[in-house]
Formats: structure tokens, sequence, C-alpha cells
């Protein structure tokens, strides 16, 4: 479980979190993470938030939002806000790290599909698009489906695979979420 304080980083997109407020904080009402995106650095793909708004502050560096097709330059002291039920995605467009604030409302399952999809990347478990095999992402995309969403094909349809996929990959033996196989800290091996 995500606590304040806890860092979590994905070495494939080069994102690193610390989570300041969790969803238990928030009661289930937001979560605030600071964000440092590498240079090269990325979001994994476009996506929508169905029933949740984020706000973004830049501190430092220099991103580039896409929302809804169009692109946005944000530096230092820019907000953006992405209303639910946008497309969007971003990246590094500089040289140095870019550090930022996001604020997610309401939390949902944010916080589990964020810790999943950085572990599962930490171990070698996603492909070069940072997405794991499809009936393990089936699995998660299922449980989280009300958090995140593909921009295509239709919501639909995505229901009627995800049905399919995500029985096959209970099946299989996975799981909505993902424990990392190495702990980072001696205290997280401890309780693994």
């Amino acid at each position: 479980m995500i606590r304040a304080g806890d860092s979590i980083e994905n070495p494939v997109t080069g994102e690193r979190i610390v989570f300041h407020k969790t969803s238990a904080e928030t009661n289930g009402e937001a979560v605030v993470i600071e964000c440092f995106v590498k240079p090269n650095g990325f979001v994994a793909k476009a996506h929508i938030h169905p029933s949740q708004d984020e706000r973004f502050e830049v501190l430092k560096g220099s991103l580039m939002f896409k929302l809804d097709g169009k692109e946005l330059p944000a530096g230092p002291g820019d907000r953006i806000l992405v209303p639910a039920g946008s497309k969007h995605q971003f990246w590094n467009a500089g040289d140095e790290e870019a550090h930022f604030v996001c604020e997610v409302r309401p939390a949902l399952k944010f916080e589990q599909l964020i810790e999943t999809m950085f572990s599962l990347a930490a171990d070698g478990k996603t492909n070069q698009n940072v997405m794991p095999n499809p009936l393990r992402l089936a699995v998660i995309a299922r449980e989280t489906f009300d958090t995140v969403q593909l921009p295509f094909p239709p919501v639909w349809m995505q229901r009627m695979g995800l049905v399919v996929g995500s029985w096959l990959g209970r099946l299989v033996g996975y799981s909505a979420t993902y424990v990392p196989a190495t702990p980072g800290t001696p205290e997280e091996a401890a309780t693994a």
C-alpha cells in the first residue's frame, strides 16, 4: 500500500514519483504526487481518465503536453488542467530533468495502477511500449477501467475485450496488482 513519502520509479519511461497525499489520507478525494521526468522521459501512452481531473504545476524544466490533439508546451510556473474524459499524454521536452506536482481528483485506483505498472517495468515485465503481456494487461485494465482507458477502440469494445482477456489472464494466474520480485529495501523484503 502506498503511503505519503513513498517513492517509485519507472526505469523505462524515466519517471520517478513521490507521493505527497494518498487516497487513504484524503478519504478517496485526491492523490497528490511530485514527479521527476528524465530527459527523453514520457508517460507510457496517450490515455483518458473518464472520471478524474488532473492538475499539473510545472516547477522546473520543460514539458510538452498533448491534450485532445493539441500540443501545449509548459515550463516553470505553468499550470495545465486535464479535464476528465480528455485524451492526453506528456513528455520531457528539454535537456534537463522536468519536475512537477500533479493532483488527481478523485483518487479512484490511481495509486494501485501506478504502483503496479511501475513495478512491472522495474522488473522487466513490459515491452518497449511499456506494456505487460496482453493477458496481464487485460486483468489490470479491467480492474482499473474507471481510472484509465485507451482513446481507441471505443469504450464498449474495450469492455468486451477485457471481459474475455481478464478471464483468461486470471485463469493463468495474473492479478490486478503486482508485487515486485525484488523488493528495494530490507524492510520491504521482510514484508514481501
